[in-house]
């Protein structure tokens, strides 16, 4: 990082002291420059939301705030994130952003406060490496922001004499994101505020069109970085399980933002660690490779994909045998997949496939009615993790829902849902035979309820364990390729 500068405040000892005569003479010469900026496509969308929010707390003021950056080490930062709930209600991506909704007669008035552009009338822009344009680059102006986002703008200073006049009682603030908000919000009966980010969670079950674009915009580049993984996958010889997780992020940081979460790339015994995340493993020929990534596309929609494959091309009788009873399981799950159903009914579907397949295999214990029994699950030993999840702008969607609209709810038409049902054998089990010691298996697709049914969002990769096989092959046919 360039060391050519100074912050304004909290400068460090290997800074600079700029002369007087250098500050003025970056003070002059400076040409203004304006952003060709136009409304984004999907600022109805966010308007609607807002509407939709409004409708729910009537007469409240309602503060949302996206999150400051966090420090990574000493004075380098880790990549921003904006909070999931902040840019499904405005689109803005910039820290340190928060919208207030004041309430009015007819519902709500929105504003956003953001940090604009570097004024050229004050030494910011090149003194300060935080903020500095022409450290970190341009900013918009509040006007070009409110025309991008069709939403009213604010500047940031004037952000805590706004929250000073919120009325007590009647203001809801959704915390946890910036602690400078929450500090000057004070808390007079905190599950007011739990309740705004439970109806928050809720009122993004349902996605939208323009949501469902970006889901399988991310779904798409995720399968091209199965793909461009499987070119590079040799069968004979070993490659670390980084190798896997760089590769693919290439493709994450190319087609889309990063990746949506911590990609899991597990060989071997690692395949049997639900998060592993380490990955400092390598692939063996005759192993099973486990791959549990997704990219986050560049307005922040994640996809959820897993696949497990043989390294040397082709799966063993017995790593068929495991892998076809969690693809049978996956399969029953997405089939019953429809408006009405409820979470529990395709939890409930998928953990018997896999409870029968496991008597299948010798392996459980008791007769599979017992272990399916809520006072026993034995067969959750080796498949710890539930059959899915929600899925949109984070990878486990809409936390904060009621129980009752999510676990113990049913789907609704415009939901998303993964499907990813998994058996693991640790190699430590002394309750399993030891040649299913090590080996792990987990399927992962995300499916859309329809109105009538399930759509797999992630069909672009195959699943079924011959299909696994002839792709693994025909990618190593074709061979590596620049993004």
């Amino acid at each position: 990082m360039d060391d050519a500068g100074q912050q304004p405040a909290g400068s460090q000892s290997h800074d600079p002291d700029f002369p007087e005569r250098f500050i003025q003479f970056m003070r002059t010469g400076w040409r203004d420059s304006s952003l060709d900026t136009a409304p984004r496509v999907e600022a109805p969308n966010h308007a609607k939301r807002r509407a939709d929010l409004s409708a729910a707390f009537p007469g409240e003021t309602l503060v949302i705030p996206t999150g400051v950056e966090s420090v990574r080490s000493n004075d380098t930062n880790n990549p921003f994130r904006p909070g999931t709930e902040h840019v499904w209600l405005t689109g803005e991506h910039d820290p340190d952003a928060v919208l207030l909704m004041r309430p009015t007669d007819s519902g709500h008035e929105a504003t956003l406060f953001i940090r604009p552009r570097s004024p050229r009338d004050t030494d910011e822009f090149f003194r300060d490496r935080n903020h500095g344009e022409l450290w970190i680059g341009r900013r918009h102006t509040l006007a070009e922001k409110s025309t991008e986002l069709q939403l009213n703008t604010a500047h940031l200073d004037d952000l805590a004499a706004a929250l000073d006049d919120c009325a007590p009682g009647r203001t809801r603030v959704l915390r946890g994101f910036d602690a400078s908000v929450d500090a000057r919000v004070r808390a007079t009966e905190p599950e007011r505020d739990g309740e705004l980010a439970q109806v928050l969670s809720e009122l993004r079950l349902v996605k939208d069109a323009w949501e469902l674009e970006q889901l399988q915009d991310a779904v798409d580049a995720t399968v091209r970085g199965f793909e461009d993984v499987a070119r590079i996958l040799p069968a004979d010889r070993p490659v670390s399980e980084r190798l896997i997780e760089g590769v693919f992020g290439l493709r994450a940081r190319h087609d889309g933002n990063t990746v949506g979460y911590g990609s899991i790339v597990g060989n071997g015994a690692h395949a049997a660690i639900l998060h592993w995340m380490r990955n400092d493993g390598r692939t063996r020929p005759g192993d099973l490779l486990l791959m549990d990534m997704g990219v986050e596309n560049r307005n922040l929609y994640t996809a959820d994909v897993t696949r497990t494959v043989p390294v040397s091309g082709t799966f063993s009788p017995l790593q068929r045998q495991v892998y076809e009873i969690v693809y049978r399981s996956q399969q029953a799950g997405i089939d019953v997949v429809r408006p009405g159903v409820g979470f529990d009914d395709v939890h409930q579907t998928c953990m018997r496939v896999l409870a029968e397949g496991l008597a299948d295999l010798g392996v459980l214990p008791v007769s599979v009615d017992e272990a399916m029994d809520p006072s026993s699950i034995l067969y959750r030993r080796w498949t710890l993790h539930g059959f899915g999840h929600m899925l949109g702008l984070d990878v486990h969607d809409c936390a904060s829902a009621r129980k009752e609209k999510y676990r113990e709810g049913t789907l609704e038409a415009g939901y998303v849902l993964t499907v990813e049902p998994g058996l693991y054998f640790q190699p430590e089990d002394e309750l399993v035979p030891a040649e299913l010691h090590g080996i792990g298996v987990r399927i992962e697709d995300d499916v859309l309820v329809t109105p009538t049914g399930a759509q797999v969002l992630s069909a672009g990769l195959p699943r079924a364990a011959g299909e696994v096989e002839s792709w693994l092959a025909a990618q190593r046919e074709a061979g590596p390729r620049l993004p």
